[in-house]
Order: structure tokens, then sequence, then C-alpha cells
């Protein structure tokens, strides 16, 4: 199965960051958000990723062309001819295919856009700047369970983010107006969707948010898996600082590599 990150935003809640590389590419204890998201699916052994870029794309390309240089001590020989040793070189079980999904595209847009790439089975798809320790080997099997379109990772959250209307069944009832006293289920991303979504996908101003869930919600096939453990998004600078101190302290949930 195979993982699709949505990674191609500006990120302008956090444009000190953001104003020099990607949002998915903010460094959480020295290695980018995206990456941390990619060692968790890893981690349940979902190691072929697609990544929806757009705005500063060539640098998520760069990075990962030069990751082992990254991960690796190297020699630079200028005795012969600027000659690179690269010792005891580290590498991931990923295949990673990153993509221009667009500086404009809406969420949607970017989904559709790598359709080419996904295949005829469902897929993952979550954000990336949210970290989570959901076991995604058992969110799988939920999804598979029902039988339903689509299946998202909700948390309860005091904040004001997007509400959801959950039925006893878990099925998503609807979408609702966000409000800063809720104390309520949000979506988390970290979902498994059928290909069928695709074709609820009209073209590239259409937003999963807005657009597609909703409307799957309506039609009783959007379903939630009820995720009690950690999760965080990184909206702000705050966000990101308060991810950067778990790491620092050792103390990161979704650090389950």
């Amino acid at each position: 199965m195979k993982v699709v990150l949505l990674a191609g935003g500006m990120g302008t809640r956090i444009q000190e960051e953001s104003e020099y590389r990607p949002k998915p590419m903010v460094e959480i204890g020295g290695m980018p958000i995206l990456w941390h998201i990619m060692k968790e699916y890893s981690f349940y052994g979902y190691n072929e990723f697609i990544v929806c870029a757009g705005y500063k794309q060539h640098m998520i390309k760069k990075w990962f062309a030069d990751y082992f240089v990254y991960t690796s001590d190297i020699t630079f020989d200028f005795t012969q001819k600027n000659r690179m040793i690269v010792h005891d070189q580290f590498t991931e079980p990923w295949r990673v295919t990153v993509v221009d999904t667009g500086l404009e595209t809406m969420t949607g847009g970017r989904i559709r856009r790598v359709r080419k790439y996904l295949g005829d089975g469902p897929f993952l798809l979550t954000y990336g700047d949210g970290v989570c320790d959901v076991n995604v080997n058992r969110l799988v099997e939920f999804h598979k369970s029902h039988g339903k379109i689509a299946t998202l990772t909700s948390v309860l959250q005091k904040q004001s983010k997007g509400i959801l209307n959950i039925g006893i069944d878990n099925t998503v009832r609807a979408f609702r107006e966000k409000s800063i006293k809720d104390n309520a289920y949000i979506n988390a991303g970290y979902m498994v969707i059928d290909p069928k979504v695709l074709d609820y996908i009209s073209g590239d101003d259409c937003t999963i948010e807005q657009d597609v869930l909703p409307l799957l919600a309506e039609q009783g096939e959007l379903m939630s898996y009820r995720h009690e453990g950690f999760w965080g998004c990184m909206d702000t600078l705050r966000e990101k600082m308060e991810l950067e101190s778990l790491w620092a302290q050792n103390k990161a949930p979704w650090k389950v590599w």
C-alpha cells in the first residue's frame, strides 16, 4: 500500500520558517518533519511514498537526492581529484516519488495529479506537517473491515480545527464550523483512501477538506478511526517549538521506530 504525503502548501502560518523552505522540510531534531512522518509509516512496513510537492518543490527533491550525504560520514579527498568517499552509507528501505503538483493547487487537486502513480488499490494519505503515534496497521485493518470508501483518523482536541460529527458506529455524519471553545474530534489526517475517491475530485481547485470529505460524510462513505493517543500539528512556530522540545527530551510519542 502506497503512502501519499501532501507537501505542497506554502505554510503561511509558520512564515518564519516557510519563507525559506517548504513547510514539510521544517526540521524537528535536525530532520524535516516529513522524514519523521515517513519513519512512522516505514516502522509499520509502508515504504513506498508519493510526495505531492509544490511550493519550493526543488528543495524536497534535492534533500532526497542528497539523503545519503546527510546520514553518512564522508571524506572529501582534495588530493585525489576531489574524490568523495562515503563511509558506512545508510539508506532507508524507501521508494520515493516526488511530484510537482503545482504552486496553487488545492489538496484534492494534488491527489488527482499523482493519480498515475497510485495503482488500483487503496492508499494511505496524510498531511506533511503532522505527527501521530497511531498504529497504522490497525488503522488499515479497520478500514478493510467496514467496506466504506474512506477512513480518517480522528483525535480529541481542544482547539480551533474543523469539527467532526461522528456517530456511535464511527460513521462521520458531517463536518461543522470550528469554535475556539470546542473540545471535539477533529480530522488528524492519517487516512486510508479507496481509489473511488478520485472520482469526487473535479480539478486543481478541489479540496479534500471542504469538498470531498463532507460529501463522503453525507453519503455515509466516510468512517472515523478514533485515536486516543498523541497527535501534533505544526501549524505555527509555537507548535514547532513544542514538537522540538518533545524530541529534545526524548519524549516524542511519534518516535515508534
